[in-house]
C-alpha cells in the first residue's frame, strides 16, 4: 500500500518484480511514472486494498472484470503454455480449477469495493479519466458504486 501511495502522490517507487514460474519475488525496479496522468493496480488481490486506497485519497476507480469463464480458462491456459509457467498437466488442472472459482472470486471482489464490469466499459473510463486529466501526475479519486449484487 505504501509503494501505491507513494506512485499516486510522487510518480516513482521502487517496486517489486515477480519470477511466476517460481512463484516469487526476485528483485526490484524503480518504476517512474512522473510523466503518467494514472496507473493500473491489477491482478487477483487488488480488491484486497480497494478500501485503503480509497481512505488514503489515491483511488480513481475499483473493477473485477466480468468475462465469459470459458474465454478466461483458454485465454489463461494459452499464456501459461506459452510462457511455460509450469507442467502442462499442472497448468490443466489450476486453469480447471480457477474456473470454478471465478464466480465466487467475482462476487469476493465485489464485496471489498471493486465494481464488477466488462472489459470495454472499463477501458472507456479510463480512456475518460486520461483526458480528463491531461498533464497531470495523478488523478483526483470518483466514487466508484458498487453494483446491486
Amino acid at each position: 500500500m505504501a509503494t501505491i501511495a507513494r506512485l499516486a502522490r510522487e510518480g516513482k517507487a521502487e517496486v517489486p518484480v515477480y519470477a511466476l514460474g517460481a512463484d516469487r519475488r526476485v528483485d526490484t525496479r524503480t518504476l517512474d511514472l512522473t510523466r503518467s496522468p494514472l496507473f493500473v493496480a491489477e491482478g487477483i488481490f487488488a480488491a484486497e486494498i480497494v478500501e485503503e486506497c480509497r481512505r488514503e485519497g489515491v483511488l480513481a476507480g475499483a473493477y473485477a472484470l466480468r468475462r465469459p469463464r470459458g474465454a478466461t480458462f483458454l485465454r489463461r491456459l494459452a499464456r501459461d503454455l506459452a510462457e511455460q509457467r509450469k507442467a502442462p498437466r499442472v497448468l490443466l488442472h489450476r486453469g480447471l480449477t480457477l474456473l470454478r472459482s471465478e464466480p465466487a472470486v467475482l462476487r469476493r471482489q465485489v464485496g471489498l469495493g471493486a465494481e464488477a464490469a466488462r472489459a470495454g466499459v472499463v477501458l472507456r473510463r479510463v480512456a475518460r479519466m486520461v483526458t480528463d486529466h491531461p498533464g497531470t501526475t495523478t488523478v483526483q479519486p470518483r466514487h466508484c458504486p458498487t453494483p446491486n449484487a
